[in-house]
């Protein structure tokens, strides 16, 4: 790979390398800019959604460790769009001595689903009951005592949906046992909704908290974020965000995470409850709302936390803020649809990724920000749904 030096900023400011060209990438470029930081990506291509908007974006691998070598020399701190390089690259990247965020001992946890039952566990921390199954008879054996439906998982590289079933008998799971390996079996939880805890840390141990939101979730992937989530019980919301503050510690992590949880109502009159469902090590789909709804967007928090700087406020601009994926719909021309809804909505809030359209894909986000709750579920709703193509009007 041949690494062409990025061009730093004047007065000493340091080079942050991000590995990974995605739209996380892409969407620290702005905060990179006021925060006179230089950016260095290391894209999977040319075309990628971070090469169009960051000038150093080099074409690399994460998945071969001379590619990421090279890219590291340039860079005075790294750090990752996504959570998918192999440890054997971590480990050389470590090697040479470039401050890496967040460590990978931490990122283990995110990268395999059984490591971090095991160590939320340990802590005592609240999860669904699990166990990790090899064959039908042992995961017939899990849900005979758990009860069915059970939620069965891959270990490793599951995302939006990905790597996740429900099955009502241990057959339905037949063909994921012939490939080999231990997978993760857990309970099926009944809860009443999907909140998220993000949050982030620096180096030298300074934390912050965002607001709780509720994720809304279709089809495994997450199509609404409500900021802060609506009627969270008070004495929930702190337990959560204490223990995603403990986890960050315990775990010693670095820049900007989120801890999925599963509320779980009460009984006869008891307070809800809650559960740890998934972890996630950089900026997370669920914080997408802080670009415009919070003091501090996750985007410059992250660049903040991986350098070690001061971090900044979390509080919420409005009361409410709301986030809306854009998924991809059947036709690829966007800008005629962009320009009829900034006409239409003024107040809207337009975050489109650079990225190819195809059904289902991720290209984008909206946000609205304001007072009246259900107001700005339905405006969102109704950008995200003609971007996508649903509806015409």
């Amino acid at each position: 790979m041949q690494v062409t030096s990025p061009r730093r900023a004047p007065g000493g400011f340091p080079v942050v390398g991000i590995i990974g060209g995605g739209q996380l990438a892409r969407m620290c470029q702005p905060p990179a800019v006021n925060l006179s930081l230089t950016l260095n990506v290391l894209s999977e291509g040319p075309d990628a959604a971070a090469a169009l908007v960051v000038p150093s974006a080099p074409v690399g691998s994460h998945l071969e460790i001379d590619d990421v070598l090279a890219f590291a020399k340039e860079c005075d701190v790294v750090t990752f769009d996504h959570e998918h390089v192999p440890a054997d690259v971590l480990q050389a990247l470590v090697a040479t001595g470039v401050p890496v965020h967040p460590k990978p001992e931490a990122l283990r946890f995110a990268q395999d689903k059984v490591a971090m039952r095991e160590r939320l566990t340990a802590l005592g921390l609240p999860c669904p009951a699990w166990a990790t199954v090899h064959d039908e008879a042992e995961l017939a054996a899990f849900g005979d005592l758990h009860g069915w439906p059970v939620v069965l998982k891959t270990p490793r590289g599951g995302y939006d949906g990905k790597g996740v079933r429900v099955i009502d008998a241990a057959p339905e799971a037949a063909d994921w046992f012939a490939r080999g390996g231990a997978l993760l079996a857990e309970e099926c939880v009944p809860f009443s909704r999907e909140l998220a805890v993000l949050v982030a840390r620096s180096p030298s141990g300074q934390a912050a908290v965002w607001p709780i939101v509720q994720t809304v979730q279709t089809d495994g992937i997450c199509t609404e974020v409500l900021a802060p989530a609506p009627g969270l019980d008070p004495s929930l919301a702190a337990d959560a965000s204490q223990t995603a503050l403990r986890l960050a510690g315990e775990l010693d992590i670095t820049g900007v995470f989120a801890v999925e949880i599963f509320e779980i109502p009460g009984t006869d009159g008891s307070a809800p409850s809650y559960v740890v469902n998934e972890l996630a090590m950089r900026p997370h789909n669920s914080g997408h709302w802080t670009i415009d709804g919070s003091v501090t967007s996750q985007f410059e928090q992250h660049l903040r936390a991986v350098l070690d700087l001061p971090l900044g406020d979390v509080g919420p601009r409005a009361t409410w803020t709301v986030m809306g994926n854009v998924l991809g719909g059947d036709y690829d021309q966007l800008y005629p649809a962009y320009r009829h809804l900034l006409a239409r909505d003024p107040g809207l809030k337009i975050h489109l990724y650079g990225k190819g359209v195809r059904p289902g894909r991720k290209i984008g986000h909206v946000n609205v920000y304001g007072d009246d709750l259900e107001d700005l579920r339905a405006r969102a709703r109704h950008a995200a749904d003609y971007l996508e193509g649903t509806v015409t009007e």
